[in-house]
């Protein structure tokens, strides 16, 4: 579950010991939840990510997907407009975001497309989709026991959004490695010509890999809406490039066949950590955006360096 992960822990604990030393704020209870807390959206995508770069796919429009699934739960659910419960509006969000996926994968395996232009396609119609809904407004308040799912910590540490975060990394690490159709995945991304010639359902599963990544994104909006109380067409935006960050500094290869749902959990906390030490040193988000591409372009130099030594 953890393979290929030693390199990103390392460099998760050394930052975690240059914040702890030169703050002291950092290393708290209240600190850490609060990284708990932030990294959980970024951490549901990054799961439906690491499924699509496994089988040496990208998924460029998972920040879109997210924000019109969060503005499809909110047209439904909300008084203002559908007003047809919140259970409703959540469904639908789930069941527009995974079609999204879905219509992914079959420009992938159907037209051919690949994954880079036919994701990117995707990107501007689920923008373009969750802009149309409100004519580019937000929606804002939804029912407190909605909102408190991301507020209420549970035996005093655990959120219901963190928990949901939790379960769903254990539940496809276990999948990816120890069920057949898990380890499928890794074979497409290997060769996915040789993974045709061995029976296995190349085209099937990768849509089902993009549609299962839709949901995700889909249910990070949720996640996102539950936080902020609020849901608007422009949530959403640069995600992508973060949970493909995430994915990438946690081990997983760009070609594909290479990577596992530990290094995406190791990666989205380097992610989040970085983020959370620099605005607690006061550091601009100007400069944090220069710190956060530098990391990515060494992670993907790395992955380069490892690729040719094997």
């Amino acid at each position: 579950m953890f393979a290929g992960t030693m390199g990103p822990l390392i460099g998760l604990l050394l930052l975690c010991l240059a914040l702890t030393l030169t703050t002291d704020t950092f290393l708290t209870m209240r600190n850490i939840l609060n990284v708990l807390d932030q990294i959980t959206v970024l951490g549901i995508m990054a799961i439906g990510m690491t499924l699509v770069i496994l089988i040496g796919g990208i998924d460029l429009s998972v920040g879109s997907v997210l924000a019109l699934a969060a503005m499809v739960m909110g047209f439904v659910a909300h008084p203002d407009y559908l007003n047809l419960g919140l259970a409703a509006g959540v469904v639908a969000a789930l069941v527009v975001a995974g079609l999204c996926g879905l219509v992914s994968g079959l420009l992938v395996t159907v037209t051919r497309l690949p994954p880079f232009i036919a994701t990117l396609a995707m990107m501007s119609v689920a923008r373009g989709l969750a802009n149309m809904i409100t004519d580019g407004s937000q929606i804002v308040g939804f029912p407190d026991w909605f909102t408190s799912l991301s507020i209420i910590r549970h035996f005093g540490f655990l959120s219901v959004t963190v928990g949901v975060m939790m379960v769903l990394a254990i539940v496809f690490a276990i999948f990816l490695n120890y069920r057949a159709t898990g380890r499928s995945l890794y074979a497409i991304g290997g060769s996915a010509e040789v993974a045709r010639l061995s029976g296995i359902p190349v085209k099937s599963l990768t849509n089902w890999v993009y549609a299962i990544c839709g949901v995700l994104a889909g249910l990070a909006g949720i996640v996102l809406a539950a936080r902020l109380d609020s849901v608007q067409p422009s949530s959403g935006l640069g995600y992508e490039l973060d949970t493909i960050a995430a994915v990438v500094i946690g081990g997983a290869s760009l070609s594909g066949g290479v990577g596992s749902i530990g290094g995406t959990a190791v990666g989205v906390l380097i992610i989040g950590v970085l983020r959370n030490g620099l605005n607690l040193l006061g550091v601009s988000p100007f400069i944090q955006q220069v710190v956060i591409g530098a990391v990515i372009a060494l992670a993907v130099a790395s992955d380069t360096w490892r690729r040719r030594a094997r």
